[in-house]
C-alpha cells in the first residue's frame, strides 16, 4: 500500500478495481470492454429507433430515450478508465481527474433514478387516469420534468464533491474500487468526515429516497387501479406496460439500497459487484429490456431495420 508523507497534499489516487491480481486483468479487460461496446450500441440504437418512429413519439418514449443516453454517458464516466486501468502497471488517476469522475458519476446516477420517477407517474396517468394523459403528460410538462430531474441531480453531486474536496487525505491514496465513489473516498480521508456523513444522511437520503417513494406510491396507485379492472386480459395488459420499468427499478435501486443504506465501517468488496450491477449492467441491459418485452419497440426496430436493408 503506498504511504504519503501526512504533510502533503494527494494530488493522485490508485484505483485497485475489481482485481488486484494480473491474471484477471486481461478476461476483465475483455467482458467490460464488451458490456461498454454493447451499452453504447443498444442505447444508441434504442435512441435512434425512437426518433425514427412517429408512433414512439409519447412521454414514456421521450423519457425512455433519455434514459438511454444517460446510460451511455453514465457508463462512458466509469468504464474507459477501468479499461486503461486494467492494461496499466499504474492504476493511477489525478486528484482532479477523480473528483470530475466521481461529479459525473452521482450527477447521472441521480439523474436516471429521477427520470425512474418521472416513467413511474408516466405509467402511473396512463393507466388510471388515460382520458386526461394527453394534457397531463404534455411535451412541456415532460421537459420541465427532465429539466428539474438534472437540475437537482448536478446541484446534489456538485455539493457532495465540494464537501469531499474539503477532506483531508494524508496517510494513504490507495482507493479500494474501481472509480471514485464517496464511501471509499471517506474510509481514506483522515480528517474528520463528520459534516460528510450527516449530508449524506440528510440531504442524500432525501435525493436519493424521493424519486423511490414516488416510484413505489405510483406503483401502489397503479396496483389498486389494475385490481378493479374485471377482465384478466384487461388486468394483463395493464401489467404489461408496466414490467419492463419495474425490472429496471428493482435491478437499479436493490443495488444502490445495498450500497449506500448500510453503515461506512461495513464497506467490503461485495460493495464493488453491487456498484458493478447499477453502474454498468443496468446500463447494458436497459435496451434489451425496453425492446424485448415492448411490441411497439420491437415494431420500431424492425421497421428501422427495413429502412437500413432497402
Amino acid at each position: 500500500m503506498e504511504r504519503v508523507n501526512q504533510t502533503s497534499s494527494v494530488t493522485e489516487f490508485i484505483l485497485l478495481g475489481l482485481s488486484s491480481r494480473p491474471k484477471d486483468q486481461k478476461p476483465l479487460f475483455v467482458l467490460f470492454l464488451t458490456m461498454y461496446l454493447v451499452t453504447v450500441v443498444g442505447n444508441l440504437l434504442i435512441i435512434l429507433v425512437i426518433h425514427s418512429d412517429t408512433r414512439l413519439q409519447t412521454p414514456m418514449y421521450f423519457f425512455l430515450s433519455i434514459l438511454s443516453f444517460i446510460d451511455v454517458c453514465y457508463t462512458t464516466t466509469i468504464i474507459p478508465k477501468m479499461l486503461v486501468n486494467f492494461l496499466s502497471k499504474k492504476k493511477t488517476i489525478s486528484y482532479a481527474e477523480c473528483m470530475t469522475q466521481m461529479y459525473f458519476f452521482l450527477a447521472f446516477a441521480n439523474t436516471e433514478s429521477y427520470l425512474l420517477a418521472a416513467m413511474a407517474i408516466d405509467r402511473y396517468v396512463a393507466i388510471c387516469d388515460p382520458f386526461y394523459y394527453v394534457t397531463t403528460m404534455s411535451h412541456c410538462r415532460c421537459v420541465v420534468l427532465l429539466a428539474f430531474s438534472c437540475s437537482i441531480s448536478h446541484l446534489h453531486s456538485l455539493l457532495l464533491v465540494l464537501l469531499i474536496n474539503r477532506l483531508i487525505f494524508c496517510d494513504s491514496n490507495v482507493i479500494h474500487h474501481f472509480l471514485c465513489d464517496i464511501n471509499p473516498l471517506l474510509k481514506l480521508s483522515c480528517s474528520s468526515t463528520f459534516v460528510n456523513e450527516m449530508v449524506i444522511n440528510t440531504e442524500g437520503l432525501i435525493t436519493l429516497v424521493t424519486p423511490f417513494i414516488c416510484i413505489v406510491i405510483s406503483y401502489l396507485r397503479i396496483l389498486i387501479a389494475v385490481l378493479k379492472i374485471p377482465s384478466v386480459a384487461g388486468k394483463r395488459k395493464a401489467f404489461s406496460t408496466c414490467g419492463s420499468h419495474l425490472t429496471m427499478v428493482t435491478l437499479f435501486y436493490g443495488s444502490i439500497i445495498y450500497v449506500y443504506f448500510r453503515p461506512l465501517s461495513s464497506y467490503t468488496v461485495k460493495d464493488r459487484v453491487a456498484t458493478v450491477i447499477y453502474t454498468v449492467l443496468s446500463s447494458m441491459l436497459n435496451p434489451f429490456i425496453y425492446s424485448l418485452r415492448n411490441k411497439d419497440m420491437k415494431r420500431g426496430l424492425e421497421k428501422l431495420m427495413g429502412k437500413k436493408k432497402s
